[in-house]
Protein backbone atom coordinates (compact mmCIF):
# COMPACT_ATOMS: atom_id res chain seq x y z
CA UNK A 1 0.00 0.00 0.00
CA UNK A 2 1.52 2.85 -0.75
CA UNK A 3 1.13 6.17 1.66
CA UNK A 4 2.71 9.72 0.97
CA UNK A 5 5.49 10.94 2.76
CA UNK A 6 4.76 13.94 5.14
CA UNK A 7 7.97 15.76 4.72
CA UNK A 8 8.15 15.01 0.26
CA UNK A 9 4.38 14.48 -0.50
CA UNK A 10 6.43 11.79 -2.62
CA UNK A 11 4.59 7.70 -2.50
CA UNK A 12 6.43 4.94 -0.75
CA UNK A 13 5.78 1.75 -0.15
CA UNK A 14 5.19 -0.50 3.50
CA UNK A 15 7.94 -1.31 4.84
CA UNK A 16 10.54 0.60 3.22
CA UNK A 17 11.86 3.81 4.54
CA UNK A 18 10.89 6.59 2.90
CA UNK A 19 13.99 8.98 1.60
CA UNK A 20 13.99 12.05 4.15
CA UNK A 21 15.11 15.39 3.37
CA UNK A 22 17.98 16.88 5.52
CA UNK A 23 16.63 18.37 8.84
CA UNK A 24 13.33 16.64 8.63
CA UNK A 25 14.39 14.51 12.31
CA UNK A 26 14.61 17.95 13.83
CA UNK A 27 12.08 18.35 16.68
CA UNK A 28 9.92 21.80 14.67
CA UNK A 29 9.65 19.33 11.41
CA UNK A 30 7.88 17.24 13.46
CA UNK A 31 4.05 16.69 12.92
CA UNK A 32 3.52 14.77 16.31
CA UNK A 33 4.99 17.46 17.87
CA UNK A 34 3.02 20.40 16.17
CA UNK A 35 -0.14 18.38 17.43
CA UNK A 36 1.30 17.62 20.79
CA UNK A 37 2.25 21.73 21.08
CA UNK A 38 -0.89 22.87 19.83
CA UNK A 39 -2.58 20.85 22.26
CA UNK A 40 -0.78 22.20 25.49
CA UNK A 41 -1.91 24.93 23.70
CA UNK A 42 -5.13 24.74 23.83
CA UNK A 43 -5.44 23.45 27.28
CA UNK A 44 -3.95 26.99 28.32
CA UNK A 45 -6.41 28.81 26.54
CA UNK A 46 -9.17 26.57 28.21
CA UNK A 47 -7.78 26.72 31.70
CA UNK A 48 -8.87 30.23 32.75
CA UNK A 49 -12.37 30.05 31.11
CA UNK A 50 -12.79 26.61 32.99
CA UNK A 51 -11.64 27.77 36.28
CA UNK A 52 -14.13 30.19 36.50
CA UNK A 53 -17.15 27.63 36.95
CA UNK A 54 -14.50 25.08 38.12
CA UNK A 55 -13.57 21.91 36.01
CA UNK A 56 -10.71 20.86 34.55
CA UNK A 57 -9.73 19.92 30.80
CA UNK A 58 -10.39 16.63 30.89
CA UNK A 59 -13.56 16.74 33.14
CA UNK A 60 -14.86 19.35 30.73
CA UNK A 61 -14.63 16.92 28.07
CA UNK A 62 -16.60 14.32 30.13
CA UNK A 63 -19.10 17.09 30.87
CA UNK A 64 -19.84 17.18 27.20
CA UNK A 65 -20.31 13.59 26.43
CA UNK A 66 -22.27 13.82 28.90
CA UNK A 67 -24.46 16.82 27.97
CA UNK A 68 -25.51 14.90 24.46
CA UNK A 69 -26.03 11.73 26.45
CA UNK A 70 -26.65 12.40 30.39
CA UNK A 71 -26.23 8.75 31.16
CA UNK A 72 -23.51 6.35 29.72
CA UNK A 73 -21.86 3.73 31.24
CA UNK A 74 -17.79 4.57 32.36
CA UNK A 75 -16.86 2.16 29.72
CA UNK A 76 -18.94 4.24 26.75
CA UNK A 77 -17.69 7.45 28.25
CA UNK A 78 -14.24 6.29 28.54
CA UNK A 79 -14.50 5.32 24.89
CA UNK A 80 -15.78 8.52 23.97
CA UNK A 81 -13.19 10.38 25.37
CA UNK A 82 -10.05 7.69 24.22
CA UNK A 83 -9.77 7.24 28.07
CA UNK A 84 -8.76 4.05 30.20
CA UNK A 85 -10.91 3.42 33.19
CA UNK A 86 -7.68 4.09 35.57
CA UNK A 87 -7.61 7.62 34.11
CA UNK A 88 -11.39 8.51 33.94
CA UNK A 89 -11.96 7.11 37.47
CA UNK A 90 -10.38 9.84 39.39
CA UNK A 91 -11.84 11.88 37.25
CA UNK A 92 -15.89 11.12 37.46
CA UNK A 93 -14.55 11.01 41.15
CA UNK A 94 -13.74 14.91 41.44
CA UNK A 95 -17.30 15.44 39.35
CA UNK A 96 -18.95 13.42 41.81
CA UNK A 97 -17.61 14.88 44.65
CA UNK A 98 -18.43 18.49 43.24
CA UNK A 99 -22.01 17.61 43.15
CA UNK A 100 -22.10 17.11 39.10
CA UNK A 101 -22.53 13.51 38.54
CA UNK A 102 -23.27 10.56 40.26
CA UNK A 103 -22.60 7.01 39.76
CA UNK A 104 -24.21 3.54 40.61
CA UNK A 105 -23.76 0.06 39.24
CA UNK A 106 -26.51 -0.98 36.64
CA UNK A 107 -28.93 -2.49 38.06
CA UNK A 108 -29.02 -5.06 34.80
CA UNK A 109 -25.47 -5.84 34.58
CA UNK A 110 -23.87 -4.64 37.67
CA UNK A 111 -20.42 -5.15 35.94
CA UNK A 112 -21.13 -1.47 34.22
CA UNK A 113 -21.09 1.69 36.61
CA UNK A 114 -23.28 4.14 34.76
CA UNK A 115 -22.11 7.85 35.10
CA UNK A 116 -25.62 10.42 35.37
CA UNK A 117 -25.50 13.69 35.27
CA UNK A 118 -27.23 15.62 38.73
CA UNK A 119 -29.07 18.77 38.36
CA UNK A 120 -26.61 20.49 39.11
CA UNK A 121 -24.61 18.69 35.95
CA UNK A 122 -27.24 19.60 33.88
CA UNK A 123 -27.04 23.63 34.97
CA UNK A 124 -23.69 23.99 34.25
CA UNK A 125 -24.04 23.37 30.51
CA UNK A 126 -25.96 27.05 30.55
CA UNK A 127 -22.68 28.65 32.37
CA UNK A 128 -20.39 27.22 29.73
CA UNK A 129 -22.24 28.70 26.28
CA UNK A 130 -19.57 31.68 26.07
CA UNK A 131 -16.88 29.31 26.71
CA UNK A 132 -17.16 27.71 22.95
CA UNK A 133 -17.03 31.32 21.12
CA UNK A 134 -14.32 32.31 23.11
CA UNK A 135 -12.15 29.83 22.27
CA UNK A 136 -13.07 29.68 18.62
CA UNK A 137 -12.39 33.31 18.35
CA UNK A 138 -8.69 32.71 20.10
CA UNK A 139 -8.48 30.44 17.12
CA UNK A 140 -8.52 33.11 14.35
CA UNK A 141 -10.73 30.51 12.22
CA UNK A 142 -14.05 30.63 10.80
CA UNK A 143 -16.29 28.23 11.94
CA UNK A 144 -16.37 26.45 8.82
CA UNK A 145 -12.65 26.48 8.86
CA UNK A 146 -12.21 25.13 12.52
CA UNK A 147 -14.82 22.43 11.12
CA UNK A 148 -12.36 21.56 8.48
CA UNK A 149 -9.42 21.27 10.59
CA UNK A 150 -11.20 19.21 13.52
CA UNK A 151 -12.33 16.85 10.56
CA UNK A 152 -8.37 16.52 8.83
CA UNK A 153 -7.19 15.64 12.42
CA UNK A 154 -10.10 13.20 12.99
CA UNK A 155 -9.43 11.39 9.73
CA UNK A 156 -5.52 11.67 11.23
CA UNK A 157 -5.84 10.08 14.25
CA UNK A 158 -8.69 7.07 12.38
CA UNK A 159 -5.39 6.41 9.90
CA UNK A 160 -3.15 5.87 12.38
CA UNK A 161 -5.46 4.08 14.74
CA UNK A 162 -6.19 1.65 11.55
Amino acid sequence: MAQDDEMTGKAWDDGASPALPAGAARLDNQLCFAVHATAHAFNRAYRPLLEKIGLTYPQYLAMLVLWQENELTVKALGEQLFLDSGTLSPLLKRLEQAGLVTRRRDARDERQVLVTLTEKGKAMQEETGRILSTMLAKTGCTLDEAHELRDKLQALRARLDG
